[in-house]
C-alpha cells in the first residue's frame, strides 16, 4: 500500500512538473511585446508600441533602424508564414511535408521565378536605399531567428530554422503573381472545347474566335494533354500552403462626393483566407517618414498604406499575361523544336529537390523560347505534345522593389503613378487619394499585344508565331483615371475600358460587384465613414433579381409542386440579399448550379465541366446566356429531345428543390443560409485533426452572410451537396477619411499573430464576422495610453 502511495505521489508530482513545463514552454512561445531587447544593426534605441490588438507602431531615428525593427517584429509574429512562403517558388516544400508536396515542388522550380529573383538581386544597386531597408528588414528577421522562441510548427515538422535572404523577398513576390493567374486554368480549357464543340459553343461563352483567327490543330493526344495539365494545376494550386490573391473591391470619393469634403478611401483585397491572415500591419515612423501599412510575410515594404497626406491600395488587374505555346519537335531530333525562324535546340535546366525521408529528386525542365515545357513537371502529359508557358513575370526586367519602393516613399500623386509604372507583373489595380483632393487608379502591368489574329485565350501555335511582332504598349497606354469628372474612381476585378484600340483580354470577374458599386455610389454625394463601412459590407447582389426575372417569365408555375411553388415565390420576393437568415441564396445557389449543370455537362463532359467552374467563366456566363432564347446550349444532346431553355430552367429548379428537401427537410423556412455558408480560416498544420485538437490552429468553422460577387465577397464553388465552404474573401476592409485620419478605421480576418499562444492569434474574428471595425491609430498619445512597450537597444 505504502508503495503505490509513493507511486501515485510521484505521478502527481510529475504531473504536476509537466504542466508547469508545458505552462512555461506555452508563454515561452509567446511574442514579446515588452521590455528590452537587443539588436545588432540598429544604430539608435528604437521603442515598439503594441497596441490593444497586437499592432506593433514603431518608432526610430532612421528608416534603416525602422525596417530592422520591422523585421523583428513580424517575424516574432509571422515566422511559420515566411518560411512557407519562401519555399514555394524554388520548390521547396518537399523538404517539410515530404512527397505529399513534390508535384507543387517540381512545378514551381520549373516556372523560373527563382532565375528572375536571382537576376532581380543581381541587378538590384547594393548602395541604393532600398537593398539598405530590405538588407535591414531581413536582419531583422535573422535575429529574431538567431534569438528568439522557435515556432510550435518547426518542431512539430520537425525542421531547424534558417536564415533570411533577399532572395527569398522576391520568391515570395513571385509566388503571389503566379497565384493571381487565371490563364493556366483556362487557355487549355478553352482550347479543348473549342476542339470537342467548335466556335458556335464558344461563342455562346462570349469567347470571340474570328474566321482567320489562327489555331494549332489539334489531335486527340493533345486534348488528352490539355485536361490533364488543367486538373494537374487546380490540384497543386489548391494544395499550397498559402492561399492566393482572386480578386478585389475599391473605390475612391473626391471632395465632392463627401459630406465632410475630404477624400474618402476604401479597399477589401480579396484573397484566399488562411490563418494566419495575409497580411502583417504595422505603424512606421520617422523623422523623415510616416506610413501605417500592410505587408506580406517576408516582404519589407507595405502593399496597402495610407499617412496623412495619401492612401494607396490595390486590386487585381486579371490581365492576361500568361500564354501557352504548342511546341512541334523535330521528326528525327527530339532534342531541337521548330520555331516562324527553323528549327533550334532545346536549352535544358537541371536541378535538385529534396525531399523528406526519400531520395533527392533530379529535376530536368526543357525550355524553348516561349518558356519552359511543363509537360517535363506534370505526370501524365505526353512527351511528343510539349507546351511550353510563357510568362511576363519572369520574361522582363523585376523592379517589383523599385515600384513597391516608390509608392509606398511618395509625397504625392506623381510619384505614386512613377512606382505604378515600374510594375509589370503580376497586373494590378492601384489605387489613390490624398489630402489634398486627388483620386486616382492605374492599371499597373506591362501590357502587350500580339497580331490580330492571334487569340491568347486559346493556346498558341509555337511553330508560326514571331516574337518579335508582338508589341509592347507605354504605360500611358493603360487603363487609368486621375481626378474624373464623375468624381470617384473604382475597381472590382471587371473589364476596364478599351485601350490601344481594343478591349484588353484577360480573366476578369463578371460586373456583379462593380454594378452594385455604381449603382450604390452615383446618386449619393454625402457618403461618411459610418455610410461607407456599411457599403463595404454590403451582401445584396444588383444581378440576382435580373436572373430570377428571366426564370421566372419562362415558367408555367402550375407545373411545380408546392414546394417548388414556395421556392419560386421566395426567389420572386428576393431583394437580392445575402443574410445569414434568408432562405432565397440557398434555393438561387443550388439552382444556379444545376442550371450549369444541366446546360454545359452534356455538351462538355462531367471533367471539362468541372474545370469550367473553377473559372471566372462559369461565373461570368449565368445572367448573360440566361437571357439568350435561342442558344446551341439549351439542347441536351444525351436525348433524343429538342430541349429549350424553358425545359432546362424548369428541370434545374426540379433538381435544386429535390436535392435541397434530401439535405435540409421538407420544410422550406428552415433552408436558411447560414446553415450552408460557413468559414473556416485554415492553418497549414490544421488539417491534421489530432494537432487542430490539441493546438486549436484553425479559427472557426462560422456561419456567414455575403455570396459570390457581391461587395462583400465569399469565394466558394457551387456543388451538388449544396455545403459552401468560402475559400476567399477580403483580406481586410480599410476605409480612410482624409477630414479625420487618425480616425481611419480597418479590419483583419483573424488577428495579427501567427503564434498560437498570442492573444492576439484571432481577437478580431468575431469582428470581422459581424462587419465591425477598429482604429488604425496613428496619434502617438492614443498609442501609448492603450499599448505596450517594447525597447529595441543597440547591441553592444
Amino acid at each position: 500500500m505504502r508503495i503505490i502511495k509513493k507511486v501515485f505521489k510521484f505521478l502527481i508530482l510529475l504531473l504536476i512538473l509537466l504542466c508547469i513545463g508545458g505552462w512555461m514552454y506555452y508563454n515561452h512561445l509567446k511574442p514579446s511585446y515588452s521590455g528590452e531587447i537587443s539588436l545588432n544593426n540598429i544604430s539608435s534605441e528604437t521603442t515598439i508600441y503594441y497596441d490593444d490588438y497586437g499592432i506593433p507602431h514603431i518608432y526610430a531615428e532612421n528608416e534603416i533602424d525602422a525596417s530592422v525593427a520591422l523585421g523583428y517584429a513580424h517575424a516574432q509574429d509571422r515566422l511559420w508564414q515566411m518560411e512557407l512562403l519562401k519555399r514555394i517558388a524554388p520548390g521547396r516544400l518537399s523538404e517539410i511535408f515530404g512527397e505529399t508536396m513534390l508535384k507543387n515542388d517540381t512545378f514551381f522550380a520549373s516556372t523560373g521565378i527563382d532565375e528572375a529573383s536571382e537576376a532581380a538581386l543581381q541587378g538590384l544597386n547594393k548602395n541604393s536605399d532600398i537593398y539598405k531597408i530590405v538588407e535591414g528588414y531581413v536582419n531583422g528577421i535573422n535575429q529574431f531567428i538567431e534569438e528568439g522562441p522557435t515556432p510550435i510548427e518547426f518542431t512539430l515538422v520537425g525542421i531547424e530554422k534558417v536564415p533570411f535572404q533577399i532572395k527569398d523577398v522576391y520568391n515570395i513576390v513571385g509566388y503571389m503573381a503566379f497565384s493571381f493567374a487565371m490563364a493556366q486554368k483556362t487557355d487549355p480549357l478553352l482550347s479543348n472545347l473549342q476542339h470537342k464543340l467548335g466556335n458556335e459553343y464558344l461563342k455562346e461563352l462570349n469567347i470571340e474566335v474570328q474566321a482567320d483567327t489562327q489555331l494549332i490543330k489539334t489531335t486527340k493526344e493533345n486534348i488528352e494533354v490539355y485536361t490533364t495539365m488543367v486538373a494537374s494545376i487546380n490540384e497543386l494550386m489548391e494544395k499550397t500552403p498559402i492561399p492566393a490573391f482572386e480578386g478585389s473591391n475599391s473605390w475612391v470619393l473626391n471632395e465632392q462626393k463627401t459630406s465632410t469634403g475630404k477624400v474618402i478611401f476604401a479597399n477589401d483585397p480579396h484573397i484566399g483566407f488562411s490563418q494566419p491572415a495575409v497580411w502583417y500591419e504595422a505603424h512606421v515612423a520617422t523623422p523623415t517618414y510616416e506610413m501605417y501599412g500592410y505587408y506580406l510575410a517576408g516582404f519589407p515594404f507595405p502593399l496597402l498604406g495610407h499617412n496623412r497626406e495619401l492612401a494607396y491600395g490595390i486590386t487585381m488587374f486579371e490581365n492576361d499575361d500568361i500564354d501557352f505555346y504548342k511546341e512541334e519537335n523535330h521528326s528525327s531530333d527530339n532534342g531541337k523544336y521548330k520555331t516562324s525562324k527553323g528549327f533550334l535546340d532545346y536549352t535544358t535546366s537541371t536541378k535538385t529537390i529534396k525531399v523528406k525521408d526519400k531520395e533527392d529528386v533530379i529535376l530536368s525542365v526543357r525550355n524553348t523560347i516561349h518558356g519552359p515545357i511543363i509537360n517535363d513537371v506534370i505526370n501524365g502529359i505526353s512527351e511528343s505534345s510539349p507546351i511550353a508557358m510563357s510568362w511576363l513575370y519572369t520574361l522582363e526586367e523585376n523592379k517589383v522593389l523599385d515600384a513597391i519602393y516608390t509608392i509606398s516613399r511618395a509625397k504625392e500623386m506623381k510619384e505614386v503613378k512613377k512606382g505604378a509604372s515600374l510594375i509589370h507583373a503580376p497586373g494590378l489595380n492601384i489605387m489613390y487619394g490624398d489630402a489634398k483632393g486627388n483620386i486616382a487608379w492605374w492599371a499597373s502591368a506591362k501590357l502587350y499585344k500580339h497580331k490580330e489574329n492571334v487569340n491568347t485565350k486559346f493556346i498558341l501555335d509555337g511553330t508560326t508565331i514571331k516574337m518579335d511582332s508582338i508589341r509592347y504598349l507605354d504605360f500611358n497606354e493603360n487603363p487609368m483615371a486621375e481626378n474624373p469628372s464623375w468624381n470617384y474612381v473604382y475597381s472590382a476585378n471587371n473589364q476596364p475600358d478599351s485601350i490601344a484600340g481594343m478591349l484588353y483580354p484577360g480573366y476578369y470577374l463578371p460586373e456583379d460587384r462593380a454594378r452594385r458599386i455604381v449603382q450604390l455610389l452615383e446618386p449619393k454625394d454625402n457618403w461618411n465613414v459610418t455610410s461607407v463601412s456599411k457599403m463595404i459590407n454590403d451582401v445584396t447582389s444588383s444581378v440576382t433579381s435580373e436572373v430570377i426575372k428571366e426564370f421566372t417569365k419562362e415558367m408555367d408555375f402550375n407545373s411545380f409542386n408546392k414546394n417548388e411553388q414556395r421556392a419560386i415565390d421566395i426567389l420572386q420576393l428576393w431583394d437580392g440579399s445575402n443574410d445569414e437568415e434568408s432562405v432565397a441564396p440557398t434555393i438561387y445557389n443550388m439552382w444556379v448550379y444545376q442550371y450549369l449543370k444541366f446546360t454545359f455537362m452534356d455538351e462538355m463532359g462531367e471533367e471539362l465541366f468541372n474545370q469550367f467552374n473553377l473559372t471566372h467563366l462559369a461565373k461570368r456566363v449565368v445572367a448573360d446566356h440566361i437571357k439568350k432564347e435561342q442558344s446551341i446550349w439549351w439542347d441536351n444532346i444525351a436525348t433524343s429531345e429538342k430541349e429549350t431553355r424553358k425545359v432546362i430552367l424548369a428541370a434545374s429548379l426540379k433538381e435544386a428543390v429535390e436535392l435541397l428537401e434530401q439535405q435540409h427537410g421538407n420544410n422550406i423556412v428552415g433552408w436558411t443560409w447560414g446553415k450552408v455558408n460557413n468559414l473556416e480560416h485554415p492553418h497549414p498544420l490544421g488539417t491534421v485533426p489530432i494537432l487542430n485538437k490539441i493546438f486549436g490552429f484553425n479559427v472557426g468553422p462560422f456561419p456567414m452572410n455575403g455570396a459570390r460577387e457581391v461587395i462583400n465577397n465569399r469565394g466558394y464553388l457551387l456543388n451538388n451537396e449544396g455545403i459552401y465552404t468560402i475559400k476567399s474573401g477580403p483580406s481586410t476592409r480599410r476605409i480612410i477619411d482624409f477630414s479625420d485620419v487618425e480616425n481611419s478605421i480597418s479590419i483583419l480576418p483573424t488577428g495579427q499573430s501567427g503564434v498560437f499562444a498570442s492573444k492576439h492569434y484571432d481577437d478580431q474574428a468575431e469582428m470581422f464576422n459581424k462587419g465591425e471595425f477598429r482604429k488604425m491609430k496613428m496619434n502617438k498619445e492614443e498609442i501609448i495610453n492603450v499599448s505596450t512597450k517594447l525597447i529595441l537597444k543597440p547591441k553592444q
